[in-house]
């Protein structure tokens, strides 16, 4: 846990399982919320067909590419619910600029 407190900058345990929560929470309501926008966009589980390339590969690469933006902005809101902000909106931007998005952080 000492660890955990240090590389992610925590002075208590309790902040370290709310951020559990909070990460257990997002991915929960990201998949929760995504389902329905799925169906609402026609891109549903039974609109792709039964084989590996045209069925399940581009059906969950499409979930995932939908799933990633909620998730991103969902854990931002649990975390300003939760009284960890601060943390979330670091974790953020570090996350983001890994992936090449650093553009949408600059002063």
């Amino acid at each position: 846990m000492e660890k955990l407190k240090e590389r992610w900058g925590i002075e208590s345990n309790w902040q370290i399982i709310i951020i559990f929560i909070v990460f257990g929470i997002t991915g929960s309501s990201s998949v929760y919320v995504a389902k329905p926008l799925l169906a609402w966009l026609n891109l549903d589980r039974g609109h792709f067909s039964e084989g590996f390339w045209f069925g399940g590969f581009i059906y969950y690469f499409l979930r995932i590419i939908l799933v990633f933006p909620i998730y991103q902005v969902l854990l931002v809101s649990f975390g300003w619910l939760f009284g960890q902000f601060k943390f979330f909106w670091e974790f953020e931007k570090k996350m983001l600029s890994r992936m090449g998005l650093k553009f949408l952080f600059k002063s």
